[in-house]
């Protein structure tokens, strides 16, 4: 029966969303990426960028819709560690055979380990760090912003901004960085107020790479920033080291530039993934689709 069903993986973040739709036997379908997916910024505009990801995915495998109805998904969507928001996602009618909801960050460490102990620390629009020991989940930080996800874009973004307003009140000294994101709000100290009201953790993150830039530059205050950010990274994965784990990956589009700046304890135990998020949520699929064959 297993192999006659569809894999649906999904990979949903704060900057975008990744599906990816294959035959039981691994033969890849369809692929997309769309808008964010994480259940914090709301169910309906995370959902209407899964959906749209699966649309895109069809439309290249030229299957009907009706296909969903033979299909095993396994959607990892950022904000599903949160009780409120997994019971939510849970609650949405689905067009799936069967549907798993879980973490990112869940995902990322299968995708990186497979069924091995392991332990991932995420860094990309928000941070996170999840290892898995002797069947046990262990998970350090990724609680959100603004309370949470130190060292990740978007808190680098909204910590350079900060600094941006400091130097305006005159408590530290301009840099070059701090003047090129000023220039981008016009010199206006208000209308970064006004953007920052309404900016999403994605656009927060749209500022990091300018930190990046200048700290590789010379830029003081970027530099500072970098290693700020790092510290926090650093901090993860001390947690998720006396966890039991010998073993970490950094993963995440932000995780390259700070590996630069990340100390030589945590270096020392950084390993390679074997895959990504999505690659995780085609196996976990895959063990679903398995459990139903052993069911029936």
């Amino acid at each position: 029966m297993e192999k006659n069903l569809l894999l649906l993986g999904i990979d949903g973040g704060g900057t975008h969303c990744r599906a990816r739709l294959a035959t039981y036997a691994g033969q890849i379908l369809g692929e997309a990426v769309t808008g964010p997916a994480n259940l914090r910024l709301g169910l309906g505009p995370s959902f209407s960028s899964v959906f749209e990801a699966v649309g895109h995915c069809l439309n290249q495998s030229k299957l009907p819709r009706a296909n969903l109805a033979r299909t095993v998904a396994c959607l990892a969507l950022a904000g599903a560690s949160e009780p409120r928001h997994l019971a939510a996602a849970q609650e949405q009618k689905h067009p799936f055979h069967k549907t798993v909801i879980t973490t990112d960050a869940h995902a990322a460490c299968i995708g990186a380990f497979g069924e091995r102990d392991g332990g991932i620390i995420v860094a990309g629009t928000g941070t996170v760090g999840w290892s898995i020991v002797n069947g046990q989940t262990y998970r350090v930080g990724g609680w959100g912003l603004p309370l949470s996800d130190e060292g990740s874009g978007a808190w680098l973004g909204g910590e350079a901004l900060r600094r941006v307003l400091w130097a305006w009140d005159g408590r530290i000294s301009w840099t070059p960085l701090l003047r090129a994101l000023f220039a981008n709000f016009d010199n206006d100290p208000h209308a970064i107020v006004d953007w920052g009201a309404a900016a999403s953790p994605r656009d927060f993150g749209s500022l990091a790479q300018a930190v990046v830039d200048h700290a590789a530059s010379g830029d003081a205050l970027a530099t500072e920033l970098m290693q700020l950010a790092a510290a926090h990274i650093d901090a993860l994965a001390v947690r998720l080291i006396a966890s039991g784990v010998t073993r970490l990956a950094l993963v995440g589009g932000f995780g390259p530039s700070l590996r630069p700046w990340l100390a030589t304890k945590t270096l020392s135990q950084l390993v390679e993934p074997e895959g990504d998020a999505l690659d995780g949520a085609l196996r976990l699929a895959r063990a679903a689709a398995a459990s139903l064959a052993r069911v029936a």
